[in-house]
């Protein structure tokens, strides 16, 4: 099996850098990070060099490319990466582009249980990938209660909740399909994991579509891994693990929708992160949503979960529209299209007050979706980039991906 995990897009400016970073991936998996840096100097050339780096600390790639200079609701930057998506300083007005492929093995006990219940769930990935069938009982429930960008009101109270019962409310939404019941993933820190949310272990859950879970502890496994989620205590209740937050979800920054003109639902699965990084968090677009569309999660990632001390962001395995999200936001299989081996990569997060939104080719998958998509900025939005994904090529001719930046409005990736 293959998993991509965090990007990073690094700008530079010639000269003194001011930004650096390592963005790293979890689990028992040799995930790629990307690593981030930004120069700046007198002559404000700017240009972004990506680099791909394996569990291994090797770099496999390096891509070197201009950038291009902002405008206004209109884009033009081309750039990426793999999954998930910590992004890059925007010390100068100019914004980050870049260009390269990644590639990854990944092979952990968290991928094969996931697998597990991946055929539990779903007997044939492959064929789900012209199902078009892609609203379910399960399907109806990932909404959640909270109108976009509404807050949550009911603070989450510790030691009240039994670790059997599921907090479902206040943005939180259940994944009955998953196999944990109702839970994204249950990890403890020695990395050991469990069906049922058990007294020592870490119980992630899955917020409605454009929020982010708040609970992790602060402290992390030493080797690399990530854990999220309540803490299920010896009494058998749950309780925060990071009590800076009195709520479960979060809403991110409200700078990215994903609209669709395709006749079929599409399922965008989020990555488990901090927690098992499977892609299970669903976002469904449904078929024709082109008026408000649906908020994509763009973390703050100056605030957000860090990685040992650095930065991360989101990422999101895009199906084959008609892939419902019982069948695809799932660990796939490499028999199948669907999951882990999704034809497209989303990434998304914003720094310094940037969004950076990059489409990435999935290495595991090189067969182009059923569908084309593109990023756009809205009426008065401030952005740099051109971004799309047409006939299985990026912008035209390309093959490794595209990054679109928002400094100020709303960008729309619309799916046609």
């Amino acid at each position: 099996m293959q998993a991509l995990s965090l990007l990073a897009l690094i700008s530079v400016v010639a000269a003194a850098p001011v930004h650096n970073r390592n963005i790293g991936d979890v689990d028992h998996k040799p995930h790629h990070r990307h690593q981030d840096k930004r120069n700046v100097g007198d002559n404000n050339a700017a240009y972004t060099v990506v680099e791909y780096i394996g569990g291994d600390g090797k770099v496999y790639s390096t891509a070197t490319i201009d950038d291009s200079t902002a405008s206004t609701a209109e884009s033009t930057q081309s750039a990426t990466g793999a999954p998930a998506v910590a992004l890059v300083n925007n010390d100068v007005a100019s914004s980050a582009s870049a260009s390269a492929s990644a590639s990854a093995t990944a092979t952990s006990a968290t991928a094969t249980s996931a697998s597990a219940t991946a055929t539990a769930t779903s007997s044939d990935d492959s064929s789900s990938s012209d199902d078009d069938s892609s609203s379910s009982s399960s399907s109806s429930g990932i909404s959640g209660d909270l109108s976009s960008f509404s807050n949550p009101t009911e603070k989450f109270q510790d030691g009240t909740v039994k670790c059997s019962s599921f907090p479902s409310g206040q943005g939180v939404i259940s994944l009955s399909w998953v196999g944990y019941n109702d839970w994204a993933s249950i990890m403890n820190m020695d990395g050991e994991t469990s069906s049922s949310c058990e007294p020592g272990y870490y119980c992630s859950y899955a917020c409605q579509a454009g929020m982010s879970k708040t609970q992790w502890p602060s402290e992390q496994p030493n080797d690399g891994r990530s854990v999220g989620g309540l803490y299920c205590g010896k009494d058998g209740y749950l309780y925060r693990s990071n009590t800076d937050s009195d709520y479960l979800c979060e809403w991110g920054v409200e700078s990215a929708f994903v609209k669709s003109q395709v006749d079929k639902d599409i399922s965008l699965c989020r990555t488990d992160y901090p927690g098992s990084e499977n892609m299970v968090l669903p976002t469904l677009l449904q078929a024709n949503d082109d008026s408000n569309g649906v908020p994509l999660s763009v973390v703050n990632e100056d605030s957000y979960y860090k990685w040992q001390g650095k930065p991360t962001s989101s990422q999101y395995y895009v199906n084959n529209a008609g892939v419902s999200v019982e069948d695809g936001c799932i660990w796939g299989t490499s028999s199948g299209s669907v999951g882990n081996w999704a034809p497209l990569v989303i990434g998304s997060g914003s720094s310094n007050g940037v969004t950076y939104l990059s489409l990435i080719p999935n290495p595991n998958n090189n067969d182009a979706p059923n569908y084309s998509v593109k990023i756009v900025g809205r009426d008065g939005s401030s952005t740099v980039g051109d971004c799309k994904y047409e006939n299985g090529k990026y912008n035209g001719d390309g093959t490794d991906g595209c990054t679109f930046s928002v400094s100020s409005g709303i960008a729309d990736i619309v799916f046609y």
